[in-house]
């Protein structure tokens, strides 16, 4: 069967979606019953829906989350101190839109519950991007120009969500207190941020390392955080328990 003019048109002014809904009713003898407006109203649905599509799998692919996590699969049963009800407030986003911040702490799925929020929220149409934070300092490192640095900085700013996966592995250096102050103060105000560390928010300062840059870090990303303390070991460890070597 030769391809219809039109279908070819709708291709070359990039209508993927409308297209294959156009061939679609033209194979389909049961759409003749619906009206004309009903008809066009089915392709321009199946054209935004497309749309909405490739624009999903864009963000998911620049957010590079480390793992493939949606908070459907988030498992409430197993006892890891996570309330439902907060649970829930958390997936509707509302405080997103406020730009208020999550730390997330504790043993049991920190990376993944993170993971999962931010799957959401590139669902929800909003930009994400994932960090862990000693990837981000050595990334950080290799742009010594002033402006290298002020255009990464921009570049997190630009993003509605910034994970910032395993902090507190170590004590920040003098370059990497600095560089996360200048990431942190474009944020404050404009977007929000997601932490996930072992350490207790107590202990932060001591991980920072400098009690004045402390203050100034801490300032921006814990007074309109919301804190999540999780319960339990490593979800690592639990899943070593549960995959024993074959002998």
């Amino acid at each position: 069967m030769l391809t219809h003019p039109t279908h070819e048109r709708l291709i070359a002014l990039r209508l993927s979606g409308m297209a294959k809904a156009f061939e679609e009713q033209r194979r389909s003898p049961d759409l003749g019953a619906l009206s004309f407006e009903e008809r066009i109203e089915l392709l321009v649905d199946r054209e935004a829906a497309a749309r909405d599509t490739k624009r999903l799998t864009t963000r998911l692919k620049f957010a590079a989350l480390r793992q493939s996590a949606c908070v459907e699969d988030v498992d409430l049963r197993t006892p890891r101190g996570i309330d439902r009800a907060v649970f829930a407030r958390l997936v509707a986003g509302d405080w997103i839109g406020r730009h208020e911040n999550l730390l997330v702490t504790g043993g049991l799925g920190k990376s993944w519950l993170a993971c999962a929020l931010g799957h959401k929220a590139c669902r929800d149409n909003r930009s994400v991007l994932y960090h862990r934070v000693p990837r981000l300092f050595e990334a950080l490192a290799w742009r010594v120009a002033t402006d290298a640095m002020a255009a990464c900085s921009r570049r997190s700013g630009a993003f509605s969500s910034f994970i910032l996966d395993d902090w507190g592995l170590s004590i920040l250096s003098a370059a990497e207190r600095r560089d996360l102050l200048e990431i942190l103060d474009d944020r404050h105000g404009r977007a929000f941020t997601i932490v996930t560390s072992q350490v207790p928010v107590a202990h932060w300062h001591d991980v920072i390392g400098d009690p004045t840059l402390g203050d100034a870090i801490l300032d921006r990303l814990i007074h309109n955080a919301h804190r999540l303390q999780l319960t339990g070991e490593s979800m690592r460890k639990h899943n070593a328990r549960a995959r024993p070597l074959d002998l």
